[in-house]
């Protein structure tokens, strides 16, 4: 690990002039930038610990439409099991508690989990072609071992997955992005924050580099009866998902009223199945519908030679999660 500066500010706006410089990276939790630094894949001049910031509230704010905005220093482990969150978010609740080990959740960030980096092994690998890691350089992944790797969404620069169970929920709950830069405050739609790869698999979301998240902000809905997160993995302790989905329905007298529905380890970002959605309305909560939306789902999926048995663990994780979901599991 080479030599940086370390500073640690204690004002949003001395956090957004040192971004402006080359070779700056923000720390907070440090669970995923620290193990890149180690194994030499990111190696910042500077680093700049926000954890003076006063960004780790959770909170309930009435408008137009009720929200509940989450700080970007809030732990994973905090809004886990915080009560609010449990109660109307319980699809969120469920991913963070299925993301990752005790002691991670108890380390990791909110605005670090959306910052995370791929898994690949071929990212991790300084000595092997990675187009998100060294641009230009190839995706050894494509012929190589990609048993973990995308089924949705990839380009022949990238098929990496993105590695975070929170993220996937909260593109469920159609979340919003809070950021703060130089040129002000705005807001992304979640769809909107995570990138695909297409060319420039090493640009993983849509932040200017002046940019600093401060809060996640999601709407209150009524899914919170009828929600689940379902994640599959090698192993019960700690491990990223082979595949994972996130489901909400509102169903009313049997008939499914509204869905969202977002899965993991599919794609270089969380994928969104919005079509999927708009057939499940007004269909009746039954595993005839699901079975029936689970062969919808794989419209345009592709697979590579270690990974085809995702064309069948997608749909089948799919709907068992919505079977849990509508309690007829």
């Amino acid at each position: 690990m080479k030599q940086f500066q370390y500073v640690r500010p204690t004002s949003q706006q001395s956090v957004i002039d040192a971004l402006t410089k080359p070779g700056t990276k923000i720390i907070a939790g440090g669970s995923n930038l620290v193990d890149l630094m180690k194994h030499g894949v990111m190696s910042p001049d500077k680093l700049v610990d926000i954890n003076k910031l006063p960004l780790r509230d959770i909170s309930s704010i009435m408008g137009n439409v009720r929200t509940i905005a989450i700080g970007a220093l809030a732990l994973n482990s905090q809004v886990a099991e915080h009560a609010m969150i449990k109660e109307r978010l319980p699809l969120l609740s469920q991913a963070l508690n299925a993301g990752a080990s005790a002691q991670l959740r108890n380390m990791a960030t909110v605005g670090g989990n959306l910052m995370q980096r791929t898994r690949c092994p071929y990212f991790y690998d300084t000595a092997l072609p990675c187009n998100k890691r060294n641009p230009g350089s190839g995706c050894g992944a494509l012929e190589g071992f990609n048993r973990m790797h995308a089924i949705f969404g990839q380009s022949e620069k990238c098929i990496a997955v993105h590695p975070s169970d929170m993220a996937v929920a909260l593109a469920a709950l159609d979340a919003t992005v809070e950021v703060v830069g130089k040129k002000g405050r705005r807001y992304i739609a979640f769809k909107d924050f995570h990138r695909l790869p297409g060319d420039h698999p090493e640009l993983d979301n849509t932040l200017a580099k002046d940019e600093l998240i401060t809060n996640v902000i999601v709407p209150e809905n009524n899914f919170a009866k009828n929600s689940y997160y379902l994640k599959v993995r090698d192993r019960a302790s700690y491990a990223f998902a082979l595949v994972s989905a996130a489901v909400a329905l509102d169903i009313d007298n049997g008939r499914i009223q509204d869905a969202r529905i977002a899965m993991g380890g599919v794609a270089h970002k969380p994928w969104r199945f919005y079509e999927v959605e708009k057939a499940l309305k007004g269909k009746p909560a039954s595993t005839e519908t699901f079975e029936q939306i689970g062969e919808l789902a794989m419209q345009g999926a592709k697979a590579y030679k270690e990974n085809a048995f995702k064309l069948k663990l997608t749909p089948a994780t799919l709907v068992e999660a919505l079977k849990h979901a509508a309690r007829i599991a």
